[in-house]
């Protein structure tokens, strides 16, 4: 290990938001480049860790990948400058010296279609409180989900994820399948009233959209974008957007429909509805008869959601004209 990368990683760590040391040789933080989640946070997917004798830099949000002298240059051009020499004094490198980005050619996992050897809820007897819990919430297919008593230690067979099982608990998991049917990442949705995180993604391919939904939609039709997974078994081909600021224009989709919550006093989402307009999308004003916070809770009390949704989709000037009426802040 390099106790030179070693010294520098430490002492641009104070410019790094979230920073902290996970292992001898890994070291995370939120990503400085793509600020990683803009809803989340306490979310952190920049990472800093050896590839043979030195330290690189790797964001599983953006995608980027720099060597640990290019990730100093762009963050802090003095403390650069102090490294460039310190390696230069050691006969490993000089300024001026053309140092290659790192390739990251990890191999695509091949993952099997099903890829889940746990019990669907439909299998579950009607007593358990996953099955009932989606039952309590009216969800229509409940074989689209599954049960997993173990939620940490099952993930960490497929993918070291957590460094601890303290805490483990049972969650329902949520699967996210390419338009193959390839399963490329999941939700668990904790069951436990008091989890600190009711949600927690696990990406198996980190190079996929964290999107739910993919290999249920005909492309040739209209495509409604949901706020959460749940939310999209009530909607006819519709995906879920999980926890993920994803461009939904790089799937080549020609028509589709953005639906977010009713919560026309969050900033945040009135902020996302005027950016989809503005980028030319359609998206769904709710009427002011409407008083439930999300699809799940509309279909509760009683509200044709398909119908809903299908007749208050707008884009353009009569968008921006139902938003500054809808909208309370």
């Amino acid at each position: 290990m390099s106790y030179l990368d070693v010294k520098y990683i430490q002492l641009v760590s104070p410019r790094l938001t979230l920073f902290k040391k996970k292992k001898a040789d890994l070291f995370n933080f939120r990503c400085p480049y793509c600020g990683d989640s803009q809803r989340r946070k306490n979310k952190a997917r920049g990472y800093f860790f050896r590839m043979k004798n030195d330290f690189v830099f790797k964001c599983h949000n953006c995608g980027l990948g720099k060597t640990l002298s290019n990730f100093l240059k762009d963050q802090d051009m003095l403390l650069h400058d102090r490294y460039v020499m310190e390696k230069f004094k050691e006969g490993k490198t000089g300024k001026g010296t053309t140092v290659p980005n790192p390739k990251f050619n990890f191999k695509a996992p091949v993952f099997k279609k099903e890829g889940i050897d746990l019990d669907r809820i439909s299998d579950l007897n009607t007593s358990h409180p996953a099955r009932k819990y989606l039952q309590d919430r009216k969800i229509k297919d409940l074989s689209l989900f599954y049960y997993c008593p173990k939620f940490k230690a099952w993930t960490n067979e497929r993918k070291k994820t957590f460094d601890s099982l303290r805490g483990d608990d049972a969650r329902i998991i949520i699967p996210f399948k390419d338009v193959d049917g390839t399963l490329f990442g999941y939700q668990g949705r904790s069951l436990a009233k008091t989890a600190t995180l009711r949600y927690i993604t696990v990406m198996l391919d980190e190079d996929k959209p964290k999107i739910y939904g993919l290999d249920k939609i005909d492309v040739k039709e209209s495509i409604y974008i949901m706020e959460g997974p749940f939310d999209a078994t009530f909607i006819n081909n519709s995906v879920a957007m999980a926890g993920s600021d994803v461009d939904i224009r790089t799937f080549g989709w020609r028509n589709y429909i953005y639906v977010y919550d009713n919560e026309p006093r969050n900033t945040e989402i009135v902020n996302r509805i005027s950016k989809s307009i503005d980028g030319g999308g359609e998206v769904v004003i709710w009427p002011k008869n409407i008083q439930q916070k999300d699809i799940n809770d509309m279909y509760l009390a009683g509200h044709d959601v398909q119908k809903v949704v299908e007749s208050n989709s707008y884009s353009g000037l009569e968008a921006t004209l139902k938003l500054n009426d809808w909208k309370k802040v």
